[in-house]
């Protein structure tokens, strides 16, 4: 059996959690693999199939910008003829990014990784609600199979799309257990938070709730990653923008804690990622974020900065007790099962 991968929408460094899902997955598909794969990548990423067989889709347009890369999509639903034929020989494809494109290769399986557009449609300009209810809303209807990345996005593509739960598949991500390691070193004073500056990402409430900490704790620093304008921060937030792997990994094992106040995550990677490095997690309790991390972090009300403030106090206090949770809850997780949870939608198709 054979299985292509269509990676077409992808735009390194653009997509935050949805880009490492794809490239950790498809690392773990070529190490663990049963079936035969091939992978169609967009121009702006050729090697985009981590160790899989791979093919440029020349005939996909080259986009970067969101102009771009909505001209490339509209041409490539207009004439698929092209880039169908590059999977022509294959028995199911999958569609990481949510997207089918090109459209109407079956049997197929699309990945959803949240509806906040319909949850917290405020978060959202107008035209992005309207691209994403015909374009996301379309694949998800005609796909054979939905991969939901908890069980959280499974429900709510229930309740908000009308999906039929018999075609939801729920395979949870992983943590790369040989990146993510508890260090040795002494912890720093500093909080990390590794999020783009998207308004569900709440760093406004986090700076509140680290003014309050800082007064009792004049040493404690805020530590924030990704890329995107942050604007003006206050006294004690350092932004460093986008870092490298190695870099987050050992911001996540010098951080005294890692504080997460997002008011929205179809599952949120950063906490499990933080876990296995053995630093102490405060998190909200949003969404998919109490399924994913379950009793091993400490939770909070996003919208309540005093309540940040007493999660992030709780954490580090008794940071062997987080620690030592977190650490064994990460273990639960692995790309390797993610990958095996992929293969079995495959062989169901």
């Amino acid at each position: 059996m054979t299985v292509g991968i269509a990676l077409l929408t992808l735009v390194p460094g653009e997509i935050g959690g949805s880009e490492t899902y794809v490239r950790q997955l498809l690392r773990a598909l070529a190490a663990e693999a049963t079936l035969d794969y091939r992978v169609l990548a967009p121009p702006v990423a050729p090697a985009a199939g981590e160790g899989l067989p791979t093919e440029v889709a020349h005939a996909y347009r080259r986009a970067t910008t969101i102009p771009q890369r909505l001209a490339a999509m509209t041409l490539a639903t207009a004439r698929p003829g092209p880039l169908r034929s590059q999977l022509r020989d294959v028995d199911a494809v999958h569609y990481p990014l949510t997207i089918r494109i090109p459209s109407q290769v079956r049997p197929s399986v699309v990945t959803l990784h949240d509806v906040q557009h319909l949850d917290l449609p405020a978060m959202f300009p107008r035209a992005e609600r309207a691209f994403r209810a015909v374009a996301w809303h379309r694949s998800l209807r005609g796909a054979d199979r939905v991969i939901a990345i908890s069980r959280f996005v499974g429900e709510r593509a229930v309740a908000r799309l009308g999906l039929h739960e018999d075609r939801i598949r729920v395979v949870p991500l992983g943590v790369d257990h040989a990146r993510f390691t508890p260090g040795e070193g002494e912890r720093e004073p500093f909080l990390l938070y590794p999020a783009r500056p998207w308004p569900h990402k709440n760093h406004a409430r986090l700076y509140e709730a680290f003014a309050e900490i800082r007064r009792e704790r004049p040493e404690l620093r805020l530590v924030l990653t990704g890329g995107g304008d942050f604007g003006a921060v206050p006294d004690g937030v350092s932004v460093r923008g986008l870092v490298s792997d190695a870099e987050l990994a050992q911001l996540y094992r010098r951080a005294a804690a890692l504080v997460f106040p997002s008011l929205y995550e179809g599952f949120g990677l950063p906490p499990l990622e933080a876990m296995a490095s053995g630093c102490p997690v405060a998190s909200s309790n949003a969404a998919a974020l109490p399924e994913t991390v379950g009793d091993a972090a400490r939770l909070f009300d996003p919208h309540d900065a005093h309540a940040m403030a007493a999660a992030i106090r709780d954490v580090l206090d008794a940071p062997a007790e987080w620690r030592a949770r977190g650490v064994a809850h990460a273990q639960r997780y692995s790309w390797a099962a993610t990958a095996r949870g992929h293969e079995d939608v495959y062989r169901d198709l």
